[in-house]
């Protein structure tokens, strides 16, 4: 029952950390372009990476297997949006801004794997 506690609390970090970034980007930016959510989705991906590389055996940091699911699978899960991305993506192209579409696609599969892997790096110092 930790970990469905774990993981229910991680996610309402997640999300409402979520629906205040997704605010201030658009705030900042404007709603003509995701911004928001591919920050999110990069800096998601850039936690995910770090806590797996700092936990990624028990010998690196012995982290309690229930931390580390509220972290990865409820915060980070929470937080990121990939459903969300594949809307604002389907919605661009709908809109007929295919060449921002596919910009989103590119820019949010390449820097979301860079993220991953840096934090990954960062977390095996």
């Amino acid at each position: 029952m930790g970990a469905y506690l774990a993981v229910a609390v991680g996610g309402a970090i997640g999300s409402v950390a979520r629906f205040w970034m997704t605010g201030a980007m658009t705030a900042l930016t404007g709603a003509r372009f995701p911004w928001g959510t591919l920050a999110i989705n990069i800096l998601g991906s850039a936690v995910i990476g770090l806590v797996a590389g700092i936990t990624l055996t028990p010998a690196r940091m012995g982290m309690h297997p229930e931390v580390r699911i509220f972290l990865m699978t409820g915060i980070c899960g929470g937080f990121t949006t990939f459903s969300a991305f594949s809307l604002q993506t389907l919605e661009l192209i709908q809109a007929g801004d295919v060449a921002p579409a596919m910009g989103y696609i590119a820019a949010s599969v390449a820097l979301c794997l860079l993220a991953a892997w840096g934090g990954w790096l960062l977390g095996r110092l």
